[in-house]
């Protein structure tokens, strides 16, 4: 099953990280490759470390692109982007995965660090070696959304960070 979890609101990437959960509680394996979120640690980080070698999470982002004070050039940021897709290819072609989660690969392609045809190729390489895909981020094109099995958006009702609240450990990250 191709899915997607896309959408303005919180959510996106705790749904994928539930249905990873669900997944090894039934004895599948889950791997999951962060596309652009940086080295920084996050209550996912140490909660698959502690699972079993049955999830577990990749970062090849570099960090956030053009937010801040992000001084990483564009192209290393691109290079990476498409080097996840490459590795996640070659980790399913290990046949050690049934899932595979590509977190914020949808802000990736709307950043332009990766195109249309390249997350195309990759969707169609990828499905035939793995149970299921799933892809999350703000900003899913429609032929995506047509392409997927399933797909849920997320919509931000309220957030606290719009009243100036900054992200809180074990909420946001």
């Amino acid at each position: 099953m191709f899915i997607i979890f896309t959408g303005n609101g919180k959510g996106k990437t705790t749904a994928a990280i539930g249905q990873a959960m669900r997944a090894v509680g039934n004895g599948s394996s889950v791997l999951m490759v962060e596309m652009v979120k940086g080295p920084w640690k996050s209550g996912e980080d140490a909660s698959s470390k502690k699972m079993s070698k049955s999830f577990q999470i990749v970062k090849k982002g570099l960090g956030f692109v053009r937010i801040g004070n992000d001084k990483i050039p564009f192209e290393k940021h691109a290079v990476a982007a498409r080097e996840a897709l490459t590795y996640s290819l070659n980790e399913l072609k290990t046949d050690k995965w049934n899932i595979l989660i590509l977190d914020e690969i949808w802000v990736a392609l709307s950043l332009e660090l990766l195109t249309s045809p390249e997350v195309r190729d990759f969707i169609k390489s990828a499905t035939p070696l793995c149970d299921h895909l799933i892809m999350t981020g703000r900003g899913c094109p429609t032929e995506f959304i047509d392409r997927a099995d399933l797909v849920t958006e997320m919509k931000e009702i309220k957030h606290p960070f719009n009243s100036g609240i900054m992200g809180r450990v074990g909420v946001e990250f």
